[in-house]
């Protein structure tokens, strides 16, 4: 009972088996791929934070206010898109925190937002941290009772 199986009758449905899968695949790789872009959109904007130079102080606010508004936007939109985002931007930051000393002249709103972004850029290493330590020791006196 040898049965000979014709190859072009299961063509049909290898191509089902192998189309079915085909866009699971480009799903995972358009999601993989939206991630990276917000990473590096994240990197991006970083760099041009670090390099923001401007003639006023009300045009380096107004633009740290469309920042914010941009990064609440897409939080509420997109948490994956705003996690690789901020990862993104963290990254940077933590980068550009290695090499920038003095020489680096950022403007006033710079640092308050890069505390945010990178906790290195907090100035306060003079300062110990405050902790408390709790015992459980107690000491009791002893309780003396008279009765009449």
């Amino acid at each position: 009972m040898n049965k000979i199986i014709n190859v072009k009758s299961l063509l049909p449905l290898a191509l089902l088996l192998i189309g079915s899968q085909a866009p699971i695949l480009a799903q995972e790789q358009t999601e993989e791929d939206r991630i990276s872009y917000y990473e590096e959109r994240g990197r991006e904007d970083a760099i041009y934070e670090q390099n923001l130079t401007t003639k006023e102080e009300a045009d380096e606010a107004d633009f740290w206010e469309d920042q914010e508004a941009y990064e609440k936007e897409l939080k509420a939109r997109d948490r994956k898109a705003h996690r690789a985002y901020m990862k993104g931007k963290r990254d940077a930051y933590k980068e550009h925190y290695a090499y920038c000393d003095h020489h680096c002249h950022h403007g006033s709103h710079y640092y308050s937002h890069a505390t945010f972004y990178y906790h290195g850029y907090y100035r306060s290493y003079d300062r110990p941290s405050r902790t408390r330590v709790n015992t459980g020791i107690r000491i009791g006196t002893p309780s003396v009772r008279i009765g009449l």
